[in-house]
């Protein structure tokens, strides 16, 4: 056992809290909803980025490679300034919504280098320029483009020429679980000496504007052995359970600047400052020379050493810091000889530990090593203390839980009065989407449980918690719209955690998680049937269910037809909820026989929904078209009318990823399960009939609930896999290519509506213009078809085989097309036989720049014709579900999948 590994069992048995120190600050708590008290809901103008360095935050902090304590109390980030900019670097710059001709969007470039689970090692990099950075020429230039140009990036500036700039990389390194040694290495990759002031910040979150919560903490200056200190004393009842004194040593002779993280009101309401000190004092004293700024007294609730610093051409310089429990007569020299030993080795720790999450042909292809670390650094990096307690949130806009339905209305989230989030999320991207999204959450878990799956079943179960989960059951979205309507993934992410547990744990799983669990998407389940269900008829709905654009009207909104939409997408996701339901169940029956009646009901409504989509006999108002040999979804108009609306889209393909394979044994230690099975069987034919025949055994004795029996598989793969279709050169796209020539048209009074495809940005307002999924390759849905994949293989084994690609003449089974997919996927990121990677298309920068090509950025969706990225730069959320990928394509081999039964065969106690 590493031990990285070590220190992840010491957490898990509640010995050491190895999390109490993370990369929890967010990279953009401004234009936030939490802290959004417009009257018209525009969070993104009521707290712009012009205000951040001046204005206390409420809910959160946000800072630039920075540091904190698990409940965001105590806050260390790097501020830095190159002597030329209007303001300090203390936050990431991007354009908001409104501004971005894609939407909002970060013009910085940042990346996450390394991190363990327990983040006792970790490393950032930011590159900072050191010409005057470009604030205006990006908005107005970024204005002045329409949808149907490239954004205006930062390197389009030219502020990189002639490589003027810094490399400023931030490592960590855990001395304990409460010593944290920080190291700033400065490199000028410029052709001359450069100035630059470097402010490593440190300051407590404002938690005593607000409300009455006690005394106000305080930083004063310590004395030191050779260093400078300063003691962060907290001496309050209400933030003493969570945080206690700490000290930051600096190396001595630095300057100590101190100041509040307090509003500065004058600058922002135009009234004077009750306290002189305020949130920017450090940025007016050094880029403005206001002397009176800081606090003489060197006491605050925010201090910065200031290092002013000149590196020459080529070279670095160096920072140490360190921020511990431990008081100054304790630590004796903070930056003696065990300061740089306890750096390497937990370096080489980190690096002990990958190569045990790492097969061995990963470990021996440079390339994939590093995007395969890369990705699940990212995941750990992407972590964020997220606090947001709805019923004061709510009350402050004056509405409560007995507001007429007028007043709810005016305020967002007005339903959710029960939820308290206080906790560390993995977010999806800390500057662009610096809020939990639930869907999303499902996917990062799948990449996490590869190197902490302690954390991964944590996150799992949060949404499910009942400060989370909402009374009737549903999940909350997001927090622009609790409650809106996301794909039901978190029954397969339970299935994918639990089962990859039970692997790595010599056949045991954790059925205790599995049971919680379970109860808590029964309830889930539940809210769908009874919400989603317009007709009655097992056909769901459900809105945009995180595809934004991809149909031809907004799907969260009323129709312009009137009427409603049977979408095969929220259909075929009702029977995937229901197969992972049913495998859950399964499983829990083996221990327990209270869930065999489960199990029946789940197997139930697997088949009487997935016979819905495809009723015995021709009719106009099913998904299924027979011509087509593909499914899409059904208006129904208000006149009893209804008609399919021809786009070949994910929306068809999902049908694909509604497979669940189980083993012939597990029905014979059922009996009675398998009893009642094959009477309901017998009763409803009509089920059946089109749809996978579920007693028909496939190899190694396993059955297979399915949506697509064997001809209709094979007519929806051969368009899934056709080059000209869906199959791009980097993954399966979201749009039919077909739609560039074809667009389908749909005219309604007097208007047009036309989905074509759009193998990059979005050239649609639709859902804000800052996701398309009109065409563009989505990592998360291609992880769920090769899955598909891999599932279908397991139970028609070698002999079943298809053209891949389509019109190609070579015939593959369902492992190898697999395995093309994935390599197809992670050759987004990977180097080509030039030595490019396409996720940075035409960038040269980054393509030929050796401090550049090495560097991985995670999108959040890649262009589906050049596999170049898109979107949020740093959605490593999901995107970092290639690190599964590559993981799999090293581990798995044909007789592994062929051999691996789902669920376990478990005899009861």
């Amino acid at each position: 056992m590493t031990l990285e590994s070590q220190r992840l069992k010491q957490l898990y048995d509640g010995e050491t809290n190895w999390y109490k120190w993370g990369p929890y600050l967010s990279e953009r708590q401004w234009g936030t909803v939490r802290e959004d008290y417009s009257a018209d809901g525009n969070a993104w103008n009521y707290f712009p980025h012009d205000h951040a360095r001046s204005r206390a935050y409420r809910w959160g902090e946000d800072g630039l490679g920075g540091i904190s304590d698990d409940h965001g109390l105590l806050c260390f980030a790097l501020a830095l300034w190159n002597g030329k900019d209007p303001i300090l670097k203390e936050r990431l710059f991007g354009l908001t919504n409104g501004e971005g001709n894609h939407g909002e969007d970060v013009k910085e470039y940042y990346f996450y280098l390394d991190s363990t689970p327990t983040h006792s090692y970790m490393k950032y990099l930011y590159k900072y320029p050191q010409a005057e950075y470009p604030y205006e020429d990006l908005v107005k230039t970024n204005a002045s483009r329409d949808r149907y140009q490239p954004e205006y990036e930062l390197l389009d500036t030219g502020i990189f020429d002639e490589n003027r700039y810094f490399d400023v990389f931030v490592e960590y390194a855990k001395a304990d679980s409460e010593d944290v040694l920080i190291q700033i290495t400065v490199a000028n990759r410029g052709p001359e000496a450069a100035p630059l002031h470097v402010l490593p910040t440190l300051w407590f979150r404002n938690t005593w504007s607000w409300e009455d919560t006690g005394e106000k903490p305080l930083m004063t200056q310590q004395s030191g052995h050779h260093c400078s200190v300063v003691q962060a004393h907290v001496n309050n009842p209400v933030l003493t359970p969570f945080i206690h004194d700490y000290y930051f040593y600096c190396q001595a002779g630095v300057p100590l600047l101190f100041t509040d993280n307090e509003t500065n009101t004058e600058r922002i309401l135009g009234q004077p400052n009750e306290n002189p000190y305020v949130k920017d004092g450090i940025s007016n004293y050094v880029i403005h020379g206001q002397a009176e700024a800081v606090n003489p007294g060197q006491t605050g609730t925010k201090v910065a050493p200031h290092y002013q610093i000149t590196v020459g051409a080529g070279e670095t310089t160096v920072i140490k810091l360190r921020l511990t429990k431990a008081t100054p007569a304790e630590v004796g020299d903070p930056f003696g000889d065990y300061f740089d030993q306890s750096f390497a080795a937990r370096l080489q720790e980190a690096d002990e530990f990958y190569a045990t999450v790492m097969p061995p042909s990963v470990r021996e292809d440079a390339d994939r090593a590093n995007v395969m670390r890369q990705a699940l650094s990212g995941m750990m990096w992407t972590k964020q203390y997220f606090y947001y307690d709805l019923d004061p949130w709510l009350r402050e806009r004056n509405v409560n839980p007995w507001s007429s339905t007028a007043d709810k209305k005016r305020v967002r989230n007005s339903d959710w009065f029960h939820m308290k989030n206080d906790d560390i999320v993995s977010m999806p991207d800390k500057w662009e989407y610096p809020w939990y999204a639930a869907w999303d959450l499902a996917f990062h878990v799948i990449p996490i449980s590869l190197i902490d799956p302690g954390f991964a079943k944590d996150q799992l179960m949060l949404m499910l918690r009942e400060d989370y989960l909402h009374p009737n059951g549903q999940i909350p979205a997001y927090e622009w719209n609790f409650g809106d309507v996301n794909p039901p993934v978190h029954a397969w992410a339970t299935w994918e955690i639990y089962t990859r547990d039970r692997q790595v744990n010599d056949g045991k799983g954790d059925v205790e998680f599995l049971k919680y669990a379970f109860s808590k998407l029964l309830i889930n389940f539940t809210w769908w049937v009874n919400r989603k269900d317009e007709g009655g008829n097992n056909l769901f709905q459900g809105g945009f269910l995180g595809l934004d654009n991809i149909g031809v009207f907004d799907r969260s909104s009323p129709l312009p037809t009137g009427g409603y939409l049977e979408q095969a997408d929220g259909t075929a996701w009702m029977v995937f909820f229901s197969q992972q339901m049913f495998q859950i169940a399964l499983e829990l029956a083996l221990h327990d026989p209270l869930y065999e009646d489960f199990a029946l009901k789940f197997f139930q409504h697997t088949m009487w929904i997935g016979g819905a989509m495809d009723r015995i006999g021709e009719h106009q108002d099913e998904l299924w078209d027979e011509e087509d040999g593909f499914f899409y979804d059904v208006l129904r108009l208000p006149d009893g009318t209804s008609m399919r609306l021809k786009v070949r889209s994910l929306v068809g393909l999902l049908s694909v990823m509604a497979v669940a394979v189980f083993h012939r044994e597990v029905l014979q230690k059922l009996p009675r399960l398998a009893k009642e099975i094959t009477e309901f069987l017998g009763k409803h034919p009509e089920l059946t009939h089109n749809i996978h025949l579920t007693t028909q055994l496939g190899v190694r004795d396993r059955y297979m609930l399915a949506v697509l029996n064997e001809d209709k598989l094979k007519r929806v793969l051969s368009r899934m896999l056709d080059e000209s279709e869906f199959l791009s050169p980097h993954g399966i796209r979201s749009l039919s290519r077909h739609h560039l020539d074809h667009p389908y048209i749909f005219h309604h009074g007097g208007q047009e509506y036309k989905v074509g495809y759009v193998p990059g940005d979005s050239t649609s307002g639709m859902f804000g213009g800052n996701s398309n999924w009109r065409g563009p390759v989505w990592m998360p849905m291609n992880l769920l078809l090769v899955r598909a994949l891999l599932q279908l293989f397991s139970y028609y084994g070698e002999d079943f085989t298809l053209e891949y690609p389509t019109g190609s003449g070579e015939q593959k089974d369902l492992f190898d097309i697999a395995q093309c997919v994935a390599e197809r996927l992670a050759g987004i990121f990977l180097k080509d036989e030039n030595g490019r990677r396409p996720v940075y298309g035409q960038s040269e920068k980054f393509q030929t720049d050796p401090h550049w090509q090495d560097l991985i950025l995670f999108y959040e969706y890649f262009n589906g014709d050049d596999g170049s990225g898109i979107g949020a730069s740093h959605q490593t959320g999901w995107t970092g579900c290639v690190a599964r990928l590559i993981q799999a394509l090293g581990y798995f081999t044909k007789e592994m999948i062929l051999e691996y039964s789902i669920p376990s065969i478990i005899r009861r106690d």
